[in-house]
């Protein structure tokens, strides 16, 4: 049984998929580097995940993943949680990590909407977003928005094609923030 030697504390279950599809690309096995990707069930949970992750574990290297508009919640979290967080190095320094926007955001981007598109088809969805673009509500949307909107439109879509969106990217072009945060976790 490996020993737990780093945590990566994620926003919710679509960046966990995420993770656990791109580390065995990046030739990563989570389980035998002792990492544990944990979904927090939103970004203010970090004061009570890291809290106990650190009385648990004392020595387990927490990571994390967030939104940039959500910085300011991890930094009051890992404050509150005891980890000093100084400008100098900033949370990247501590081994946390920014999207951009969001997780679904950084893969349209990585990936290409026309590529996200041909995954929904290829995941037999092609009808249903296609239903969506014809909606009156949605009249005018860019693409981006359609994609992202038919992405939380349906329980468990979005960690679905996280995973999806993933497994069909080049690896050359994986988003940063969650390539740096696996790499944190297992040391490299």
């Amino acid at each position: 049984m490996t020993t737990t030697r780093a945590v990566v504390l994620v926003e919710g279950e679509s960046d966990r998929e995420a993770l656990h599809a791109l580390a065995p690309r990046l030739g990563v096995d989570l389980a035998a580097a002792g990492v544990v990707v944990v979904a927090m069930g939103g970004v203010t949970n970090v004061r009570a995940h890291l809290q106990q992750w650190r009385r648990q574990a004392p020595d387990v290297h927490v990571r994390g993943l967030y939104d940039v508009a959500d910085e300011h919640h991890v930094r009051r979290g890992l404050l509150a949680g005891g980890l000093p967080v100084t400008e100098v190095g900033g949370l990247a320094g501590l081994g946390w990590h920014a999207c951009v926007t969001d997780l679904e955001d950084e893969l349209l981007r990585a990936l290409g909407l026309p590529a996200a598109e041909a995954v929904v088809e290829a995941a037999g969805e092609g009808p249903s977003l296609r239903l969506l673009t014809q909606m009156p509500a949605q009249r005018g949307w860019s693409r981006r928005d359609l994609l992202r909107r038919f992405l939380t439109s349906q329980s468990g879509r979005k960690a679905r094609y996280a995973r999806l969106f993933v497994e069909a990217l080049d690896l050359d072009r994986a988003p940063a923030p969650l390539v740096a945060v696996l790499e944190d976790a297992v040391g490299r």
